[in-house]
């Protein structure tokens, strides 16, 4: 799992609930309900009807750092949504299934992989005849092992899970690649997909992978080519007419950077866009529970996405527990939920460390303890040697104040920081805000653990929960591991390490959900972040804008923009 904030960069991007949802008409004012989303009138559009040609605009609320998906700097999951996932090959595609999600073989193998458990895991791919990435060369079991190395010996390499339990890959035939493990990994479907996809090693063999991909690429397998990304104003796609599966029906689809979610929302309304992904800030959900003409919209309760307060347990004075715990006694998460989201019909505050979507490998309860009890902040504080001192809490002569870091000019978060921040003065506790650009922030100042806490979200981009990513003591970063690691609370819970370790490498379903559940107790027992609420997705779309338009949380709202069409 990688774990991002939604819409900007890149942190760590699962299903038994519904996700993607049919388009609904822009005067129906109904709400998703509690743990929903609002459906209503499916396209009538017949795939054969959708018109071709034409360009439609899409407003971007993000803009990415750069397009090397391994890299640090291409952690932003509004480049991936835009341009990884048409261009880059991908071993599974993750598909709704009645309900629920699975993963299912993409277009570029001849089959499932076959998955072999004794003596060791071994995966053997093999590579369909017609995959061939858009300068006709086709794709190769050579592309496989150039991935797998850059992942695990490159440097500055975002994530390395599942990749760094990979022993070797069989490269000998061009069209099979065989993957061999020193170490199971359950969520093995991933890999060569997930957040990177497959790179082509006859392009960048010998080459400085980052250099290359930091402004773009004009390589692909996918149905979209990246024709020109220009900093700060667009970035424009067109069809790659060697795609092997459906070519898209559109001439050109243009991503127009917005500086933020208003100038997004005003763009959509000024039609100078088609669609848009809006963050879901109380302007933009007042706003669309009143209805827009002409719009279709989705609105999803229940995604990938979820958003915390993350503690640095680390550093004074969350290094302490019974701090941790305060806090979480001191605030009333319920009423803060309602305030942000009760708009769209979400009510209850996210009671584990992990997105909804995960629910049969979580302890969906694990938190729910932490309700607002200001006599359990008063015991817990006085306990570790604290006295109430005026309005605050006091040790030694000082007050317990922390600071408490975002992301810079998003209305919502600034909101619960100033919700918090009162509901933390009635405990005694004193919170201030230092919020900072998002490069800043994901890019440098989390990493290298230059904070107390901070609130931002994670979106996971596999369908099975990995946990020790984020929470493992390992993959805490450090200066010798060049900050690489995503452990940014430095979460150290001895006892956890085996259990997230087991849900991340066990190959049987029944211990990966014990231990999955059995690590959210510890969690919620020594409190290194604090759950807040399952964040909310709302996608909406001009009647201009035709086609099986929905939103996918693992691969986003724009997973099958090749379908679509528009009218005019």
């Amino acid at each position: 799992m990688r774990s991002r904030p939604r819409g900007k960069q890149l942190l760590v991007l699962l299903f038994s609930l519904a996700l993607i949802a049919s388009a609904c008409g822009g005067d129906d004012n109904d709400n998703a309900g509690p743990g929903g989303e609002t459906n209503s009138t499916p396209s009538t559009v017949a795939p054969e009807d959708v018109p071709e040609g034409g360009t439609l605009a899409i407003g971007a609320e993000q803009e990415p750092d750069c397009a090397d998906w391994m890299g640090s700097c291409g952690g932003s999951s509004w480049g991936y949504w835009m341009m990884n996932v048409g261009t880059m090959p991908r071993t599974f595609d993750v598909v709704k299934d009645g309900e629920s999600y699975k993963y299912e073989p993409n277009i570029m193998l001849k089959d499932e992989p076959k998955l072999e458990t004794d003596p060791e895991q071994k995966v053997t791919y093999e590579i369909s005849d017609d995959a061939v990435w858009n300068d006709g060369e086709p794709i190769t079991s050579t592309d496989f092992k150039y991935t797998w190395d850059q992942v695990v010996n490159g440097s500055d390499i975002y994530d390395q899970t599942g990749y760094k339990e990979i022993e070797s890959v069989d490269d000998s035939d061009p069209k099979v690649a065989v993957v061999t493990f020193k170490n199971n990994y359950a969520d093995w479907r991933s890999l060569f997909g997930g957040g990177y996809g497959i790179f082509p090693s006859h392009i960048l063999e010998g080459k400085d992978r980052n250099k290359e991909m930091a402004n773009g690429y004009d390589f692909s397998a996918g149905p979209w080519v990246i024709e020109a990304w220009e900093k700060g104003s667009q970035i424009t796609m067109v069809p790659n007419e060697k795609y092997y599966g459906e070519k898209p029906k559109l001439d050109k689809v243009v991503f127009r950077i917005q500086a933020d979610t208003s100038a997004e929302f005003s763009a959509f309304k000024s039609d100078q866009v088609s669609m848009i992904y809006p963050q879901p800030q109380l302007d933009v959900v007042e706003q669309v529970n009143k209805g827009i003409p002409n719009t279709q919209k989705i609105i999803s309760t229940v995604t990938g996405n979820f958003e915390m307060l993350w503690f640095n347990n680390s550093k004074p004075p969350f290094d302490s527990k019974a701090v941790r715990k305060a806090v979480a006694y001191s605030l009333d998460r319920t009423a803060l939920v309602k305030r942000l989201f009760g708009g769209l019909g979400l009510e209850e505050p996210l009671n584990v460390a992990n997105a909804p979507l995960v629910a049969e490998y979580s302890d969906v309860d694990a938190f729910a303890k932490y309700e607002k009890d200001l006599d359990k902040v008063d015991e817990l504080l006085t306990e570790d040697g604290y006295e109430k001192s005026g309005a605050y809490y006091a040790k030694d002569g000082e007050r317990l104040s922390f600071t408490v870091r975002s992301t810079a000019g998003n209305a919502r978060r600034e909101l619960t920081e100033q919700i918090m921040q009162q509901q933390l003065k009635e405990a005694g506790i004193e919170m201030k805000i230092s919020n900072a650009e998002a490069g800043d922030l994901f890019g440098d100042i989390l990493p290298k653990g230059d904070y107390q806490a901070a609130i931002y979200a994670s979106v996971l981009t596999g369908i099975t929960p990995s946990q020790c990513t984020q929470f493992c003591s390992e993959n805490a970063p450090t200066e010798e591991n060049e900050f690489s690691g995503q452990n940014w609370t430095r979460t150290n819970i001895p006892e956890l390490d085996p259990l997230a370790k087991k849900v991340d490498t066990s190959l049987d379903e029944d211990e990966r959900k014990e231990a999955g559940k059995e690590g959210d107790k510890l969690m919620a027992e020594e409190v290194p972040v604090l759950p807040i609420d399952p964040l909310p997705n709302i996608l909406l779309w001009s009647d201009e804008v035709v086609g099986p338009i929905g939103d996918n949380a693992i691969l986003g709202p724009f997973w099958n923009m090749n379908l679509w069409g528009v009218k005019s």
